[in-house]
């Protein structure tokens, strides 16, 4: 069924629709994740290392290389890690 303007409302409605579904799904995963991570928080984990590794691991291993270089060399430059010749010694 086509309206004025050109709109197919059938369609429309079909995609609003199932917007809307996926939408209520979504929210419901993010219920559920909510609820693994308060379990977690209860058996002792700490939830934002939790996440941390979670973020990690999306990360392919040279991007992972290349952040933890980056954050090595920042943590040396401030004096929050032990210089590369203090190593050595």
């Amino acid at each position: 069924m086509t309206k004025p303007g050109n709109v197919a409302v059938d369609q429309l409605r079909s995609i609003i629709d199932r917007i809307e579904k996926l939408e209520d799904e979504k929210a419901n995963i993010a219920a559920d994740i909510r609820d693994v991570f308060a379990e977690a928080k209860g058996n002792g984990f700490d939830v934002k290392g939790l996440r941390q590794v979670l973020k990690i691991r999306k990360l392919d291993a040279q991007e992972r290389d290349e952040q933890e270089a980056v954050l090595d060399t920042y943590l040396r430059a401030l004096g929050m890690a032990p210089e590369l010749d203090d190593e050595a010694a």
